[in-house]
């Protein structure tokens, strides 16, 4: 991935992340950034966001996320990936 390109932040958030208002809290934060995405539930207890955009947007959004939810969370995995550009903005998907 070039440097400009957009990328891809896969993240998953494991603690006590389900019923808090965690995807509420991320799509208004994700408003705040150039970032587009979802976040989700997933049936391991987990929440699961995926946020693409330029790599310092998606990283600052990320951590604005983590230290917003802090108290939540245990444990954050983040991984890059190569952007899709398949997104038309960023929302909460429901359902796995």
């Amino acid at each position: 991935m070039a440097d400009g390109e957009p990328v891809r932040g896969r993240v998953a958030f494991h603690g006590h992340v389900q019923g808090v208002g965690f995807r509420y809290t991320t799509r208004h934060l994700a408003a705040s950034y150039a970032v587009s995405g979802y976040v989700r539930n997933e049936p391991d207890g987990s929440v699961e966001l995926v946020a693409e955009g330029e790599r310092e947007e998606v990283a600052a959004f990320v951590n604005a996320v983590s230290e917003e939810m802090a108290p939540y969370i245990r444990r954050r995995e983040l991984h890059w990936e190569a952007a899709t550009g398949e997104f038309a903005g960023f929302g909460v998907r429901h359902g796995w």
